[in-house]
Order: C-alpha cells, then sequence, then structure tokens
C-alpha cells in the first residue's frame, strides 16, 4: 500500500494555487508589508473586493454600522479575517470547475460552506477566537474531493463499503488507501504553503489532536461539520443528539443555547451560500425543519411501532441494495482485467502494472524483473487430445505458476499459451531462482483429462533491469524478454535463457 507521500507523487495530480491566493499569502507572511499591500491585491478583483465587502456587511459579523470599503472592512474584522475570507473565496471558485463525474461538487462546497459558518458561530458562542477558523472549516473535507478527483473508481468503492459496513469515512478511506481525507487535504494545503493554524485543525478534525495548540480548534471543526450535516446530511435526528451532547459535555451550553446556535447557523449560511453563488438549496432553521417533520408524522398517523418496522425494512432493504451494488462493481472490475479462461489478469493489465513497477523501480532505485513463459508444443496437445484438452492444460499451468510464485509477484496471461511474470524489487539472479522453480513445477505437473494424463513443458525468458545500466523502458523490457524466450525454444526448451539489452 502506497504512502501518502507516494499518492502526491504518483496519483495525484495538484493543482497550482491561484495566483491572487498565492499574492495574498505571500502579503501576510511578510511582516514588513502594510494592509494597504493587501487591499491592493485583492481590490485586483472587482468581483472579490465586492464579495468580500458584502460577507463584511451580512450577518456573520453583525456589524452596527455598514463597510464600504476594504479599508473599513480590515478596520472592523481584521487583517487575518479578510485574508482568509479572500483566500476562500478564491480556492471555492478555482475549484468550480473541477471534473466531477458522479462528484456532486454542488453539495461539496454548499456543505463546506455551512460548516465554515458552523465554525465562526460556534467560535464565537464559546469564546474560542480564532482567525483562521473560517478558512479551517471550508477546507477541512478537501481532502474527500482530491481523493475523488485522483481515483473515481476506488473512491466510489470506499462510499460503498462505507454504507454496507457502517464505519466511519476515515476508517473505510485508510483501509482502502492508507491514508484518510484529513490526511490528504493537510498534506495538499501545506504543498500550497497555507499556515499550520490551518493545515493542522484540518489533519485531526476527525481524531485528539496531539499538540495542545490545535486540540480546540480540531475539536470545533468536528462539531462544525456535524452541524453541517444536520442541514445537508440524512441523518439530522442522529447528528442533533451529537451535537448536543458534545456541545453540553465540552463547552457547558445549555439545550436552548445550542437550539440557537444551529438555528443561527442555518439562518447565516444561506446568506453567505449566496455570496459564494452556491445553490443554498432548502436550507431552513434546523427547528422548523423539526416542526415540519414532527407535523408530517402527525398527519399520517404513524404508530412509533410502524416507523420502527418502517426504518428497519427501509435499512435491511438499502444494504442489501448498496452489498448487490457492491459487488457488481467489484465483479465488473475483475472482469475488466482478467482473462476469462484462466482468470489471470489480462494482458492490457499486464501492461499497466509493468510500467508502474518500472515507475517505481526507477524512483526508488529498485530492480526489477520479467518472465516471458511459453508452453512446450502446446500445438500437439490441441492436435493429440482437441482444443478442451488445451483449454484444461492453460488452466492448470496457470495454477501452478500462481502457486509457486511470491505474494508481491504478478501472473497474467499473455496471449495464446504465453505467460508473462512481473518480479518486483528483483534482480537478474533472484528471477532466475524464481524461472527454474516455475520450470520444475510444471514439468512436475500431471494433467488429468479424460482418464488420460498429459505432461507439459515450459520456456522461460528472463528479463530483469539490472543487466543494463542504462534507463529501461517497457517496451524494451518486454523485448528483452522475448528475445530470451526465443533462445529457450531453440536451445531445446524447458529451459531458461537471460535476456540482453
Amino acid at each position: 500500500m502506497d504512502s501518502i507521500e507516494d499518492f502526491f507523487d504518483e496519483k495525484c495530480r495538484l493543482p497550482s494555487p491561484p495566483a491572487i491566493a498565492l499574492k495574498i499569502l505571500e502579503a501576510v507572511q511578510q511582516e514588513d508589508n502594510s494592509f494597504d499591500d493587501l487591499a491592493r491585491i485583492i481590490a485586483a478583483d472587482p468581483a472579490l473586493s465586492v464579495r468580500i465587502l458584502k460577507i463584511a456587511n451580512s450577518s456573520l459579523y453583525g456589524l452596527v454600522k455598514p463597510v464600504n470599503s476594504l479599508a473599513q472592512a480590515t478596520a472592523m474584522i481584521g487583517t487575518d479575517a479578510l485574508k482568509n475570507i479572500a483566500l476562500s473565496f478564491v480556492i471555492v471558485q478555482d475549484f468550480q470547475d473541477a471534473p466531477q463525474g458522479s462528484f456532486d461538487l454542488n453539495l461539496f462546497w454548499r456543505r463546506a460552506i455551512t460548516a465554515a459558518v458552523a465554525a465562526e458561530v460556534l467560535g464565537k458562542n464559546i469564546a474560542f477566537k480564532d482567525q483562521d477558523i473560517f478558512a479551517s472549516a471550508l477546507l477541512q473535507d478537501i481532502g474527500v474531493m482530491i481523493l475523488f478527483l485522483s481515483d473515481p473508481s476506488a473512491y466510489t468503492t470506499v462510499l460503498n463499503d462505507k454504507r454496507v459496513s457502517g464505519k466511519s469515512l476515515c476508517t473505510t478511506e485508510k483501509e482502502q488507501f492508507g491514508y484518510d481525507h484529513a490526511e490528504v487535504g493537510c498534506h495538499f494545503l501545506k504543498s500550497w504553503n497555507l499556515p499550520s493554524s490551518i493545515c493542522q485543525p484540518i489533519r485531526f478534525h476527525h481524531s485528539e489532536a496531539p499538540d495542545e495548540e490545535y486540540r480546540q480548534a480540531a475539536l470545533v471543526l468536528d462539531f462544525a461539520d456535524k452541524i453541517s450535516a444536520m442541514y445537508h446530511g440524512v441523518r439530522s435526528n442522529s447528528k442533533s443528539g451529537e451535537v448536543h451532547l458534545g456541545l453540553a459535555r465540552n463547552w457547558h451550553l445549555s439545550g436552548e443555547q445550542i437550539d440557537r446556535l444551529i438555528d443561527a447557523v442555518g439562518e447565516r449560511a444561506r446568506e453567505v451560500l449566496d455570496l459564494f453563488a452556491i445553490d443554498p438549496g432548502e436550507i431552513k432553521p434546523f427547528s422548523q425543519i423539526m416542526q415540519e417533520a414532527n407535523e408530517e408524522l402527525g398527519r399520517l398517523n404513524l404508530s412509533y411501532e410502524q416507523i420502527v418496522l418502517e426504518l428497519k425494512q427501509a435499512k435491511q432493504s438499502a444494504e442489501k441494495l448498496a452489498m448487490e451494488l457492491k459487488q457488481a462493481n467489484d465483479s465488473l472490475r475483475e472482469l475488466a482485467v482478467r482473462d476469462g479462461l484462466t482468470g489471470l489478469y489480462n494482458h492490457r493489465h499486464f501492461q499497466e502494472v509493468l510500467q508502474a513497477e518500472l515507475e517505481r523501480g526507477g524512483r526508488y532505485g529498485h530492480p526489477i524483473a520479467m518472465l516471458m513463459v511459453d508452453i512446450d508444443f502446446f500445438k500437439s496437445v490441441n492436435d493429440n487430445y482437441g482444443h478442451p484438452a488445451g483449454d484444461k492444460v492453460l488452466k492448470e499451468v496457470s495454477q501452478v505458476l500462481v502457486s509457486l510464485v511470491r505474494n508481491c509477484d504478478f501472473v497474467a496471461r499473455y496471449g495464446g499459451e504465453e505467460f508473462a511474470v512481473v518480479l518486483p524489487v528483483t534482480g537478474a539472479s533472484g528471477a532466475k531462482v524464481l524461472a527454474q522453480r516455475l520450470r520444475r513445477g510444471v514439468e512436475q505437473k500431471e494433467i488429468e483429462y479424460n482418464g488420460k494424463l498429459i505432461s507439459v513443458t515450459i520456456s522461460i525468458g528472463l528479463a530483469a533491469s539490472d543487466l543494463t545500466q542504462l534507463a529501461i523502458s517497457r517496451a524494451a523490457l518486454i523485448e528483452s524478454g522475448d528475445q530470451a524466450l526465443y533462445r529457450a525454444k531453440q536451445n531445446g526448451r524447458n529451459r531458461v535463457e537471460l535476456g540482453t539489452f
């Protein structure tokens, strides 16, 4: 399983920070720069300036007097807040054109902006001062988007597994990738040189931060995310219980205070979503949502037992459907990379794996070897016993090869009676030992067909990257192995020959 560094090196094509975002970050990081420098950068984008003034005048800040200029805005809300608001607008706008596929980009930003508003409102209610909390909450799940856009198929598997298993998203992500979206988001934002006051709370917003300095901010992000889920998720009642219990336990807020806080988030989120040019959807104060739900239950006149039964049936149906969809998707993925007769990986997938291993070997300085395997006199098997017997031989030889290689090795059907074996982190000497093991294993195998025993042998051509000092391509490695296989055939078959370059 790759490390998070491998992911960013190999799979993730990071978008470059928007030019204006870089200028804003540079301006606030230089102590000798005045606010005028920051104001000039923002003023160069009229649309951005207008949006900042609108949010400064929004209910999020609740200022008594209207703000008419960027100078007034910074005086009222502070340079850090202005910087983070500007960055938030720029980053959201920059990701609006990301390829979506099955990813609901509008819902993603709707949840993110609502979480940002919730963090700002919660911070004020608990007297927690952190000028970066709005931007931190806005970007806390940016890793989800990055993981999905980098590998939509794998991340769809994560979401399906989460639905079926009931595990948390972070747990399912770690099982699939070895890291979760919080780690990816932190790593990504660090690459943009965003400050630790933003990156570290994001890294630990689903776990306990080891550094006391960021623990409170990470906790605020966690509850801001839960409040956002109450408005845009499917388990509002469950999240409501978590929020009430958590806010009371951590900050001693009363039930009435919490209800007012949650309602304030809904009211202000609609306004801020509009400023970000994001469709707010049907967002309403949570008290109104609960009231409408209770009224609907009253009109339906359903008993508690009926509701529980229907929910249980719906849950079972949804879980069954999710499991069936997961199994179907898994089967389709396997069909796309497997050979129908032998069950080995197919030629196309072999080419992809060989290329990936060559790149990995080149990056870390590891050798890589490849075996080209051919069944000797296979045509005579078909001629003497029939093609069904030939198919049986192909299957049995495939099983022998798979049973004798290491767990890290990769066996594929190259075509016809030819096979290919990729041996990662293996030089010519180690590959020769393994090749001889395969040759002897097939030679000793007796294949029964219609009461008759069929024995076959194999010839093997070995190519390895440590046989040359030059950087080697996939085509060159295959060509070397193919030539070595040809020599094995010419020199009497049932033998291993080494390739040259």
